[in-house]
């Protein structure tokens, strides 16, 4: 054979096996691994970074592949053509999961008008996807609820809320219209047993332990007798790791959000700078003392509980048995967010820590199983400012600090970290309306821009799939 004929043989034949490649590659089970990290911006980052690695350390999250920015929209309920420039949870997951700017407070449902928006896990268990939740808040607080549930207030968690119930004692929830008696889906947790959900882990066992309205069964019954097989214990979710693969796994660790992995020394809460009385006549006058710095313990409660990487690990084993289609897991590392509530950065550093433990858990999967798509972002921005210890202004010798709370953080590198908290004067702190960051594995380059909305990255998670929205 002539050099040019096997030049040409050597090209068909590669072309052949590309080609071949690319049709095993199509035929090969597609996953997704969505890891929310609740309230996760670049301050609350920089802050785990500082405090777990030190300031020349590098995450997990850093070294993720792609990169890129998710802006985060908001409607107004009343008039849904008005912008809202700072979200919650539930309209965020909600923009995430459907692909639709909805207003606060909503749960897969349409600002104004009600109506229920299909998720990407109705749509992936439609074409024949498994499809998994798993969550250190309740399994009904707003994020993981915005994949499963439609209800027009996401503090309709359980049946005794859909009615005249108070948020934080004030406040109260109308989800009447939602009532299964009056033709709607009932409360979240309701939902969630007559899902067809395959892996629910978390937290809110409260919720479950409710009566039905229609009946003397608990939510948790209605699961059950929905094909759920239920798990309360580490050592019972390490059992279901290893039996009845093919069964649907719901698992309950904790009456309510589960425990914190870190806390402030004894459970220290934040305080103020402490001006003298001098500065009272004149900013300029006096001094200040600030907060003495802390460091970060182990919170004992969490000591039972089963970290994120476990129920991880257990819903991707679950997930992934036997399945030639593939799956849709949505992570949510939820206490970022409700520790920065708190002013407890502590408590948010161990809550990053753990994402990062599952994320690693999911990149080790998505090595074996080349097309997973790993994703890390957030719902939305959150309190928690980096400012310096020691001001900038200090050498002009007048008293300067921030009217804010003040946490002097000790690091294990021997620094003090200062993170300010002072979005109100309220016992919570609230949500920013910055852009949240967004990591990818090597597969995530050639399918998500290097900037986004959260609407757009629902369609390319959709398209990823091969999933048609309804």
């Amino acid at each position: 054979m002539s050099l040019s004929g096997m030049l040409n043989k050597f090209i068909i034949s590669g072309c052949l096996g590309l080609a071949a490649s690319s049709a095993l590659a199509q035929q090969q089970p597609r996953n997704i691994i969505l890891i929310i990290g609740d309230g996760m911006d670049d301050q609350q980052i920089t802050i785990a970074r500082n405090y777990l690695k030190g300031s020349q350390g590098r995450l997990l999250l850093d070294e993720m592949p792609m990169r890129a920015s998710v802006q985060v929209q908001t409607v107004d309920d009343a008039a849904p053509q008005k912008s809202v420039y700072v979200a919650d949870s539930a309209n965020s997951a909600s923009s995430i999961a459907t692909g639709v700017v909805t207003s606060r407070g909503r749960i897969a449902t349409s600002a104004n008008t009600d109506q229920d928006l299909r998720t990407i896990v109705e749509l992936a268990q439609a074409q024949g996807y498994k499809t998994g939740i798993v969550t250190t808040a309740n399994v009904t607080d707003a994020t993981p609820a915005a994949f499963i549930a439609h209800i027009s207030s996401r503090g309709c968690e359980n049946p005794q809320m859909m009615v005249d119930a108070l948020v934080l004692g004030r406040i109260k929830i109308d989800c009447s219209a939602d009532l299964k008696a009056n033709g709607g889906h009932g409360s979240i947790a309701e939902q969630i047993a007559d899902s067809n959900l395959d892996v629910v882990l978390g937290g809110g066992s409260k919720h479950f332990a409710m009566l039905t309205p229609a009946s003397q069964k608990t939510v948790l019954q209605s699961a059950l007798d929905n094909q759920f097989i239920s798990v309360q214990t580490s050592q019972q979710l390490k059992q279901a790791s290893n039996s009845q693969l093919n069964k649907k796994l719901l698992g309950l660790f904790s009456k309510s959000t589960l425990p914190v992995r870190l806390r402030a020394e004894g459970g220290r809460p934040p305080e103020k700078p402490e001006p003298s009385l001098l500065n009272f006549f004149h900013r300029y006058l006096g001094s200040v003392e600030l907060p003495e710095a802390v460091a970060c313990e182990a919170n004992p409660e969490y000591l039972a509980t089963p970290s994120l990487k476990i129920m991880t690990d257990v819903a991707i084993q679950r997930l992934s048995h036997n399945n030639n289609t593939g799956f849709f897991l949505m992570i949510e590392s939820a206490s970022i967010d409700k520790q920065s509530h708190q002013r407890q950065p502590c408590g948010s550093i161990g809550e990053l820590q753990q994402l990062e433990e599952s994320l690693a858990s999911a990149l080790a999967f998505a090595d074996k199983h080349g097309n997973t798509l790993v994703i890390v972002t957030a719902d939305h921005g959150q309190a928690a400012q980096i400012i310096p210890d020691e001001s900038l202004f200090q050498p002009f010798d007048v008293p300067v600090f921030t009217p804010g709370h003040l946490v002097r953080l000790k690091t294990p590198e021997g620094a003090i970290l200062a993170i300010n908290y002072a979005t109100n004067d309220f016992p919570m702190e609230e949500h920013t309306g910055v852009d949240v960051p967004l990591f990818s594995n090597a597969l995530g380059r050639s399918l998500l821009p290097t900037h986004l909305s959260q609407v757009e990255l629902f369609e390319h998670m959709a398209q990823f799939l091969g999933l048609a929205p309804e």
